[in-house]
């Protein structure tokens, strides 16, 4: 009578392939969803650790039919390795994060100009449910900005501002970064001789002088923000995963140069993971090649 092999299977294979291909589509949903849609970045965020934990669990699994296949011969060698595969990609972009949580410093705001940094036209506010982070950015803040990034410094040109801010311009498209709010931008307006002449038209004569007011007194409160500076503050998302980041450029025109500073600051959270820095670095950069030829010191 011949003997019939009946080759054993591993359910631990089969199981790890499901909950693995279920972490990745999970993320795979989330990560769409937010960076196309709807879902805001600590809703993106929850779900992404709940996929990651799914993907963990599968791991094991995995590494018992891939042991079962070697010992036994179990059927699953395949569906395990496909476990593998598939929990690879949300536990690798949380371990991505995890690294660089734990190795560059706690910040989420950041600036060119640590002692004097460039003012919002609007403070950025988002809902940071679940990620609560401090309110106000302290000089200790920017010393360790400096520690951690000594080379993230502002640029000075040798030319006058219409001259930068056209250039601004050109490295803000370049770089994808949308403009949502403008301040002093009335100082590039063109020469008065330029403009169109007024229509010679009579003032009309109000019926009623106006009553002289009083001369107020002078206030004592410090003014941070420069008369002669313009600002542009507008937001800028990462290429793949789409996380947010509000930013503001400042341009001043000190005698013959013109200065330009940018501050980025992540939406939400505590920690930008170092993206503030390459996205203010990645501008200077493009900036520097647009106003090629006028760069000073």
């Amino acid at each position: 009578m011949p003997v019939r092999f009946v080759r054993p299977v591993s359910h631990s294979a089969y199981t790890a392939r499901r909950l693995a291909f279920s972490a990745l589509a999970l993320f795979v949903i989330a990560a769409l969803a937010h960076r196309f849609g709807p879902l805001a970045t600590p809703d993106f965020l929850a779900l992404l650790f709940l996929s990651a934990a799914i993907a963990a669990v599968s791991v094991p699994l995995s590494l018992i039919g891939l042991m079962r296949l070697w010992q036994v011969g179990a059927s699953g060698g395949v569906a395990a390795t496909k476990g593998l595969i598939y929990a690879a990609v949300p536990l690798a972009v949380v371990a991505t994060g995890a690294f660089y949580y734990f190795t560059l410093p706690p910040l989420y705001d950041i600036s060119t100009d640590i002692a004097d940094p460039p003012p919002w036209v609007a403070e950025p506010k988002a809902s940071q449910k679940w990620l609560p982070r401090a309110t106000v950015i302290t000089p200790a803040d920017r010393r360790v900005q400096f520690a951690a990034y000594p080379g993230l410094t502002g640029r000075r040109y040798e030319g006058a501002l219409d001259r930068v801010y056209q250039g601004v311009q050109k490295a803000v498209l370049s770089a994808r970064i949308a403009i949502t709010k403008k301040e002093g931008v009335e100082l590039i307006a063109p020469d008065i001789s330029q403009r169109p002449a007024p229509q010679d038209e009579q003032a009309p004569v109000p019926d009623v002088a106006p009553i002289p007011l009083p001369r107020p007194e002078p206030s004592l409160a410090p003014v941070f923000v420069n008369s002669g500076d313009v600002l542009l503050q507008g937001e800028a998302r990462t290429l793949i995963l789409g996380l947010r980041f509000d930013l503001v450029i400042r341009l001043r025109e000190e005698a013959e140069t013109t200065s330009v500073d940018i501050r980025v600051a992540s939406r939400y959270g505590p920690h930008d993971l170092g993206m503030s820095q390459a996205i203010a670095e990645d501008f200077l950069d493009r900036l520097d090649t647009e106003l090629l030829g006028i760069a000073g010191n």
